[in-house]
Order: C-alpha cells, then sequence, then structure tokens
C-alpha cells in the first residue's frame, strides 16, 4: 500500500493533482476541496499521506494533508453505503476535530449541509461514526464546526470553487494574479480572478 507521497506539483485537475516523485514515478492523487485548496503552486514540493482503494473497476489514490485526515477518511470509508467520493466531500467541509464534534453533538443539520447527505443519511452516519473517530486529538481552538480559514490562496480557491469553478482551472490564474500582487485580502484576489476569466471568455 502507498502510505506517503513527497514529490513535484506537475499539474491539478478537476479533482485530483499529478504528483511527479524524485524516482520520476507520478501518483495521480484524488483530494477533497480542502485538499485542492491548499495545493501549492506548479512545480513547487508537495507532501501527502495517501491511501489506496481498490474497486472491482478502478484502484484510486487518495491524498491527504495530515495523518488524521487520512485516518478519517479510512473510518469514513467503513461505514455503510459511504463511497469515497461522498468521504472527500464530508472532509472538503469540515475537519477531522470538527467532524468529531458533530458527530459528539448529533449534529445532524451541519452533517447534511454535505453534497449528498441527507438528515436520515445524516443521522445513521452519526451512529455509525460515534466510535470510529476516538483517534482524533482533541482541541480547544475549534470551537464551532465549518471550513477553517487559511491563506489568501486557499481562501480564494475555495471560494471560487463553490461557485462552480474548478482548481485546476483556476489556480494557475490565481497563482499568476499573486505573484503580481502578492498583498491581495481574499475579496480583492476573488475579483481579479473573475474579472481574468470575464476578460478571457470576451477574447474566446
Amino acid at each position: 500500500m502507498i502510505a506517503f507521497v513527497r514529490g513535484r506539483l506537475l499539474r491539478l485537475f478537476d479533482k485530483s493533482c499529478l504528483v511527479l516523485t524524485p524516482s520520476g514515478l507520478g501518483y495521480e492523487i484524488f483530494l477533497s476541496a480542502r485538499g485542492m485548496a491548499g495545493m501549492p503552486g506548479k512545480d513547487e514540493e508537495v507532501e501527502l499521506y495517501t491511501l489506496t482503494v481498490v474497486r472491482e473497476d478502478a484502484l484510486d489514490l487518495y491524498g491527504f494533508m495530515t495523518p488524521e485526515e487520512r485516518e478519517t477518511f479510512n473510518a469514513l470509508l467503513h461505514t455503510p453505503k459511504l463511497g469515497p467520493r461522498t468521504a472527500l466531500a464530508i472532509l472538503g467541509m469540515y475537519t477531522p476535530v470538527q467532524l468529531q464534534r458533530i458527530i459528539h453533538s448529533e449534529d445532524e443539520p451541519s452533517l447534511a449541509l454535505v453534497p449528498g447527505i441527507g438528515i436520515k443519511t445524516a443521522r445513521r452516519l452519526i451512529l455509525d461514526l460515534k466510535d470510529r473517530l476516538r483517534f482524533i486529538p482533541a482541541r480547544d481552538d475549534l470551537s464551532q464546526p465549518g471550513p477553517v480559514a487559511g491563506s489568501v490562496r486557499q481562501d480564494v480557491l475555495t471560494g471560487l470553487t463553490g461557485l462552480g469553478y474548478t482548481a485546476g482551472e483556476i489556480a494557475p490564474m490565481l497563482d499568476r494574479i499573486l505573484e503580481k500582487e502578492p498583498d491581495l485580502d481574499v475579496s480583492s484576489a476573488i475579483r481579479a480572478v473573475l474579472r481574468e476569466k470575464a476578460r478571457e471568455k470576451m477574447q474566446s
């Protein structure tokens, strides 16, 4: 099993990235929305904890920023009727600590905010996960569930992917903008990317 990958980021796709290792081997690794937003620029080094998922018609590699994310993803996969896509959607919206608190407090509405999960599914997941997330260390600095703010780049990517854009589509443009204007705040950077997209559309 491939448990960890370190290498150079070659490309971002819609839901995955391509990482070239020093040995010359390239891996396509699927990521959550949070993971996609946290990717560095092209040709920069990236390190990911990984989990291989084998199915009848596919053998896919999934990547995570921390061991806790990887173990949480594995725990989610061991709950009935929950596939990799929904597990990634959960981790795209909540950190492991936030998910643990949602499960512990039986916060069905927060879990039901995840695309593809309704109240009935949220209720079942809470029952299934209550004893599966005890490995996550408790922290007192994340009192509320919801996305955690990160760098300007990550927050802009998260905001724009929420508008329907893909990380692979906007990340190169965003990197160029931030290279020219590194002091932009999140809202200004989002407006700059949207202006560039509108300009591209007019020229096409």
